[in-house]
């Protein structure tokens, strides 16, 4: 903001410069150049403001004072100015604004930007004064009151400037004022504003500032109009292919119920090497587990843990598995979720684990897991933990330690029907055994 603002002031402070040489003329020969511009104007026009000439004493002074201020002698500028301040009884209000115009300018370049600001208003205060001088210092006061977060006051500085234009408003205005708009949170004036700004300069051939888009955009977001900021993505990557804009428009596609174009929109950007942040990896790799397609999901989630875009933590460990564990590839599931469980304050994860071991016929791992979740505690189940337990020990025939699992797993109500079924099964299994060993015993 300040760089435009600086840019405006210097303009302004060039324009004065130029009144200030064109000035230097006699009273009579202005007053005689006015009379006949007032002469030649038709009724109906707004006619030429009378404005007295600006004396070669004063202009030597400003001058002086511009001179140190360009210097970055702001100390030095200020007393020059003080000086012709002492004698501003003697001054024609033309004086008066370019002196009050210099001070703000200075104030503005050492960033007191309070003593800017009353220094401008007192400038368009004093009158008559050339209505282009105004023009501009109304403008210049209006990005400062924007900078302050004086957005009111803003909006009036635009209007003020608007009351003095008798031609076309240029886009910046609309922009201005779209802004001050935006930050009161007026999101439909601020729309309408910011939409004049961007059809005006596209009507003259011109292509809109990418900041004008991107405040349109956050306009109809706030407005919760999906479909219009949809549009707003489309056109920003037709004309500034932005690698973000394809990021945020795959978003849009989401929040419009758009799963398939969101999901063709991020592989389209993961294809030129726009997806690169860890969220935005994180989310394309939530986004292939939703639409089932867990192995995509995994191996890009792998990927970018082995090339350091996503940290080895907790959350990414134990999505990974689940990719993994959705994606049938238990070899590749177990070490990560062995990883993730270590980082785990809960037993959750070894419980998972417990389960993956059981599934791969590994029965000591699966006891080993599920007893470490139980001691670690936390579990939203731990009946079924222990029906794990239980079970690895009956499918390597050791039924006194399955039913005493089993039992344990009886308490738990989410678990009962089951444990005592399988009780009953393995108390059977365990009974046959032991008949069969009297039989041979017996022999």
């Amino acid at each position: 903001m300040k760089n435009k603002l600086s840019l405006m002031l210097s303009c302004c402070v060039a324009i004065l410069s130029i009144a200030l040489l064109s000035s230097v003329s006699s009273t009579s020969h202005a007053a005689a150049a006015l009379q006949d511009e007032s002469a030649d104007t038709s009724p109906g026009e707004r006619k030429t403001r009378r404005v007295p000439a600006l004396r070669s004493r004063v202009y030597e002074q400003l001058s002086r004072a511009q001179t140190a201020g360009d210097a970055g002698n702001i100390g030095e500028a200020i007393e020059i100015l003080d000086e012709v301040k002492d004698k501003q009884d003697s001054m024609n209000a033309y004086e008066k604004s370019m002196m009050y115009n210099f001070y703000g300018f200075i104030y503005y370049n050492s960033d007191q930007l309070d003593k800017a600001i009353e220094s401008f208003e007192l400038a368009v205060q004093q009158q008559p004064i050339p209505e282009k001088y105004e023009q501009t210092t109304l403008f210049s006061l209006a990005q400062l009151h924007m900078a302050q977060g004086n957005f009111d006051e803003s909006i009036r500085k635009l209007e003020q400037w608007e009351a003095l234009n008798n031609g076309v408003i240029p886009p910046k205005n609309y922009v201005l004022k779209a802004q001050a708009h935006y930050q009161n949170k007026n999101y439909a004036e601020s729309a309408k504003f910011i939409e004049q700004a961007i059809d005006g300069h596209e009507a003259e051939g011109y292509l809109p500032d990418e900041g004008w888009l991107i405040l349109q955009r956050a306009v109809y977001y706030e407005m919760k109009q999906p479909e219009k900021v949809k549009e707003i993505l489309a056109k920003m990557i037709r004309l500034y292919d932005n690698p973000k804009y394809w990021i945020q428009l795959a978003g849009m596609y989401g929040e419009l119920g758009q799963e398939k174009k969101q999901l063709a929109m991020m592989e389209s950007a993961y294809q030129m090497g726009y997806v690169e942040s860890a969220s935005d990896i994180f989310n394309f790799a939530q986004l292939y587990y939703y639409h089932e397609a867990p192995y995509k999901a995994a191996a890009l989630m792998e990927q970018g843990i082995k090339n350091g875009v996503l940290e080895a933590n907790l959350r990414n460990l134990k999505f990974l598995s689940i990719c993994w564990t959705a994606a049938k590839e238990k070899d590749k599931a177990i070490p990560v979720l062995i990883d993730a469980a270590d980082l785990s304050e809960d037993g959750e994860l070894d419980a998972q684990l417990g389960h993956l071991y059981y599934n791969s016929d590994q029965f000591d791992k699966a006891i080993e897991a599920s007893s470490r979740a139980i001691e670690k505690g936390g579990l939203a189940n731990q009946g079924a933990v222990h029906m794990v337990i239980g079970l690895a020990h009956y499918n390597q025939k050791r039924y006194v330690e399955a039913l005493d699992e089993l039992a344990k797993a009886e308490a738990f109500k989410s678990s009962r029907a089951a444990a005592q079924q399988w009780g009953r099964f393995v108390g059977t299994e365990k009974n046959e055994k032991e008949r069969l060993e009297a039989e041979l015993n017996s022999i």
